[in-house]
């Protein structure tokens, strides 16, 4: 009866054990402790690391934010509304916030305010303090997509945080510059008609340049929702890649 008493704590031990250590949803680990994302809407969200808050695609006001502490980084892609409201970051942006965007962004602040960001030109890098920020191309590909996302005026980003490399794809098709990414840790991947791609060409990419890690976000257009079912299915074809859902609506 002992035996079964201590071999019963040890299963409950064990379990506990394993969940405790085990991952959340929206962790992912790098060298310097947990990044943690916490989406606010469709393509902005929040990551925290090492005692730091980022802030990609603010919009939406102060409201969605008063969880959190005073971005030290922003990052921003592109112009549309979805991604970019002045006011957000502005309202949002300590004196110490580092603002990184390309030069179309730049443009949309008062002239008086640009000097606050730093721009960066598609393959173009710049450092937070030791960590790494590098502007990916973001794009369509359709003749008929072009003039959404014209080639050079946004950025995707690849961004080194303790050592893991996070992809955060922007608004754009499944372009040769994502396809030869290589090492991601995590991604943000964006599926929504018209304006970027559908389930099965982002599936593909995934597949392609395996991260460890994809997270379906920017998945709403004119059509509804994007079938995430389907995509996890599609990039099921390897086990090694992790397909996770957040609530981003």
């Amino acid at each position: 009866m002992k035996q079964l008493i201590v071999f019963a704590v040890a299963c409950v031990f064990f379990a506990a054990v394993t969940v405790a250590g085990s991952p959340s949803n929206n962790s992912i680990a790098t060298s310097q402790g947990p990044l943690t994302i916490h989406p606010t809407e469709h393509a902005t969200f929040v990551m925290q690391w090492n005692a730091k808050t980022i802030a990609v695609d603010p919009i939406g006001g102060a409201a969605p934010f008063e969880a959190f502490a005073k971005p030290d980084l922003i990052l921003i892609t592109h112009i549309h509304g979805d991604h970019l409201s002045v006011d957000t970051v502005k309202g949002l942006a300590e004196p110490s916030t580092m603002i990184v965007g390309p030069a179309s962004v730049a443009e949309k602040f008062p002239e008086a305010d640009r000097g606050r960001i730093t721009v960066v030109a598609n393959g173009e890098s710049v450092n937070w303090g030791e960590s790494v920020i590098k502007a990916i191309p973001m794009y369509n590909l359709a003749p008929e997509r072009q003039a959404f996302h014209p080639k050079g005026r946004g950025n995707g980003y690849v961004v080194t945080l303790g050592g893991t490399r996070i992809y955060i794809a922007g608004d754009t098709e499944d372009i040769p510059e994502m396809r030869a990414l290589e090492d991601i840790d995590a991604a943000f991947v964006c599926m929504n008609l018209p304006y970027t791609m559908d389930v099965a060409a982002a599936a593909d990419a995934v597949l392609e340049f395996k991260p460890k890690v994809v997270f379906s976000y920017h998945y709403r257009g004119k059509g509804g929702m994007s079938d995430l079912d389907e995509f996890r299915s599609l990039v099921a074809k390897d086990p090694n890649i992790e397909v996770r859902v957040l609530e981003w609506y």
